[in-house]
């Protein structure tokens, strides 16, 4: 199946390309008012957000790009390194005049990234709200006993990624299967985000996210254990269903965090911003009213 090369549309928003740090990114924005810059994960792209970007909260200017590779945005130079898109998304914000306090949502590989993003300049957001991902800090471990996780698929994408996604219906399972209780993925949906990963230079970044980490940023993680403290305030909202990522890796007492809080939401999985939008935007805002 060939790639769909046109952004699945959401009625009132705004797109544009712009260059940064040599990557050509892809922006979809909606809405006035204080910034608010979101980033997805795997096997997602900007459109994980379409909610709040077909409706963004009053007061607010929902920023969602597609991460360096990823959905209709340009490679990235280098190998996927979790810093290095760091990098790439704060040069990303100083093109776009994001020199003020921003409020960051994360989810998946996205939120791994804004945990960077936030430890490295804290003086650029007021604070953070990250989906279903593992913060930096768990111990050893907790990490170990979840490990069974990681080696479920990961080694797969590592090595046969870009076969897998492009020449088989993986991705169709995976989110078929992925949802909890109520809320399943429609046809439509699926296709918008599998069809995607058929593009070459999407299903390789994919291939490079989970192939540099597992053969460089883990043993990096392991010979030099994350200490840095996060100021910025955190929000973790989780599935608890989750069948990738357990709640124990985002647990707060093991957070080096100065205002960190988990919410766990029952009968959900994975895909909490497309399971429960409603509470993605509940946390949003209150995190916003808490921040000013």
């Amino acid at each position: 199946m060939a790639a769909d090369q046109n952004p699945p549309v959401i009625p009132g928003v705004r797109r544009s390309f712009v260059e940064a740090r040599g990557v050509r990114f892809h922006v979809t924005e909606a809405g006035e008012g204080e910034p608010v810059l979101a980033l997805h994960g795997w096997p997602q792209h900007h459109y994980t957000y379409r909610d709040l970007l077909g409706n963004p909260p009053a007061g607010m200017r929902v920023i969602a790009p597609d991460l360096p590779g990823y959905g209709w945005s340009g490679a990235a130079r280098h190998q996927w390194a979790k810093e290095d898109v760091a990098t790439d998304l704060l040069a990303l914000m100083d093109v776009l005049g994001l020199d003020g306090k921003t409020l960051l949502v994360g989810h998946d590989w996205g939120g791994w990234v804004g945990f960077r993003m936030i430890m490295r300049e804290p003086e650029r957001f007021r604070g953070y709200l990250v989906c279903n991902m593992a913060h930096p800090w768990s111990p050893p471990g907790v990490v170990a006993r979840q490990a069974w996780r990681i080696l479920a698929y990961q080694p797969l994408m590592a090595t046969v990624g870009v076969p897998l996604q492009r020449r088989t219906r993986f991705l169709e399972a995976l989110f078929s299967a992925a949802a909890k209780g109520e809320t399943r993925f429609d046809r439509e949906t699926i296709a918008i985000f599998a069809d995607r990963f058929k593009d070459p230079l999407v299903a390789r970044t994919a291939r490079d996210t989970y192939r540099t980490f597992l053969l460089k940023e883990i043993p990096a993680s392991v010979r030099n254990p994350e200490r840095r403290r996060v100021s910025v305030p955190v929000r973790a909202l989780f599935g608890k269903d989750d069948a990738a990522v357990h709640y124990s890796l985002a647990a707060e007492e093991t957070a080096r965090a100065d205002d960190y809080t988990l919410e766990m939401v029952e009968g959900c999985g994975h895909f909490v911003v497309d399971e429960r939008p409603e509470l993605v935007r509940a946390q949003l805002i209150e995190l916003a009213d808490q921040t000013r």
